[in-house]
């Protein structure tokens, strides 16, 4: 058994007889009364988020999972296919578990997958990485004191805000936890 001083961001924990990541943590300690943590809690099966409140030392049980690396191969239908790096064996990841990070995934990228025993649980995209611009309106060199922004569409079907300075064919470093554009990606030939 653990206690509310373990919580962290990503930690799953048994709740209710229920697995449920932490997506969110707050250790309070108010001026009146014992200090406590307030958490959102996603449920691993339905998706469902819920925002719960835990005594400061209060005992949980963390599910221990396991993470592997493994390369993106391709997506069928809803599923998403998977190669272990080590035995090559594909696994199949449904698109409830996968999310919104589909935004982020391209054809060979390196991920973590998440486990507890032979169940995918989660996958975890690397902090950044690089998408190639396949729809923005025309860029104007010059215009970057402005701060103005135009909306533009990455290679995965992805649409963000990027500097008026951004053509098709750039390829643009993207935070992969917020979704926000960090800065052109340098080439080799630069």
């Amino acid at each position: 058994m653990a206690t509310t001083a373990e919580i962290r961001n990503g930690v799953v924990l048994l709740h209710k007889g229920k697995r449920m990541k932490v997506v969110e943590f707050q250790h309070v300690k108010p001026g009146k009364g014992g200090a406590f943590v307030r958490t959102k809690l996603k449920d691993i099966i339905s998706g469902k988020v819920i925002d719960e409140t835990f005594n400061a030392g209060a005992r949980i049980e963390l599910i221990r999972i396991e993470a592997k690396t493994m390369q993106y191969l391709y997506q069928d239908g809803d599923q998403f296919i998977f190669m272990d790096n080590q035995t090559y064996d594909q696994i199949q990841v449904g698109g409830t578990v996968v999310g919104d990070n589909v935004h982020f995934l391209k054809p060979g990228m390196q991920v973590d997958l998440l486990f507890d025993g032979a169940e995918v649980l989660d996958l975890r995209l690397p902090a950044h990485v690089v998408l190639e611009v396949t729809e923005t309106e025309p860029g104007f060199k010059g215009n970057t004191a402005t701060g103005a922004t135009k909306p533009a569409t990455l290679e995965t079907g992805y649409t963000l805000q990027v500097p008026l300075f951004i053509e098709i064919g750039d390829s643009l470093k993207i935070d992969t936890r917020t979704g926000e554009y960090i800065e052109r990606a340098k080439s080799d030939s630069e």
